[in-house]
């Protein structure tokens, strides 16, 4: 059943809530561009990168089918000829980005594992989480949508392809093996959501972190001193320091659960 692009979920924040049948004509191929009039100066693909560059820079509010109609100097009826509204649009930024190459893995992204044999799966895993991290960083805006029910393109199938080939060997069933690439991709939102936020309170208050904390320290000696808190008095000067990698430590851990969980079936 297909969701006409005037419904109320047709808000531009939420995935596969316009014409789902007009998203999947333009993913697959079958819809680049008008079928009648004069050769068309605009072509679909500069249309969605151009989407997407407003909200790389902007956030998803700057973008509407007039202000991206603006930068790529054209009438907005135009911008109607190829995607029928914010919410198709959507989905073919969504479908974008995950076809974008991924960055390097980082020199210092150790798999904790050797480069072959049966801990392959780690390194697919850890470059998975970093790739995506990345990605997270360089499409804030990625965050801002519900992909709960997000209409599948090439590149999405594309990317759960090549996601697939790196654990399978984890000799897992079918079921877990998904359930791995959601416990991992939930953990890389959750580390990316909390940065974009911090990010965001600077931003919004003018208030840096630092001046945060300054004018809350004389009430946290006083607190710390009262003996109500003896636990929090107890921890190092540097437990909540900056340069803690609350990722690299999460990330690790989880590929030390799974691998519990390989060793077991491999056992048994």
């Amino acid at each position: 059943m297909t969701k006409s692009g005037s419904a109320s979920g047709a808000d531009g924040t939420t995935a596969g809530s316009g014409d789902i049948a007009r998203s999947l004509e333009l993913l697959w191929g079958t819809g680049d561009r008008p079928s009648r009039g004069p050769r068309p100066a605009l072509t679909l693909g500069r249309i969605v990168t151009t989407a997407v560059a407003i909200a790389d820079a902007e956030g998803l509010a700057a973008l509407s089918m007039r202000r991206l109609s603006t930068d790529l100097g054209t009438g907005t009826m135009s911008l109607y000829r190829y995607v029928p509204g914010k919410a198709e649009l959507l989905d073919l930024m969504l479908d974008h980005v995950l076809g974008e190459l991924p960055a390097d893995a980082p020199a210092d992204a150790p798999a904790d594992g050797p480069a072959d044999g049966p801990a392959d799966w780690r390194a697919a895993l850890d470059t998975m989480a970093r790739t995506y991290l990345e990605q997270l960083s360089r499409h804030p805006w990625l965050l801002k949508i519900n992909q709960a029910r997000t209409v599948l393109g090439p590149s999405a199938l594309r990317g759960l392809e090549l996601a697939l080939a790196g654990i399978r060997g984890m000799g897992l069933t079918d079921p877990e093996l998904i359930s791995t690439i959601i416990t991992v991709n939930s953990f890389v939102e959750g580390i990316a959501r909390t940065r974009l936020q911090a990010t965001e309170a600077v931003q919004q208050t003018g208030l840096s972190d630092d001046a945060f904390w300054d004018d809350q320290r004389p009430y946290l000696e006083r607190a710390m001193s009262s003996g109500d808190y003896p636990l929090m008095a107890a921890l190092s000067e540097d437990a909540f320091s900056y340069d803690n990698d609350h990722f690299a430590f999460g990330l690790q851990r989880l590929l030390d659960g799974f691998e519990v969980l390989v060793e077991r079936r491999a056992g048994a």
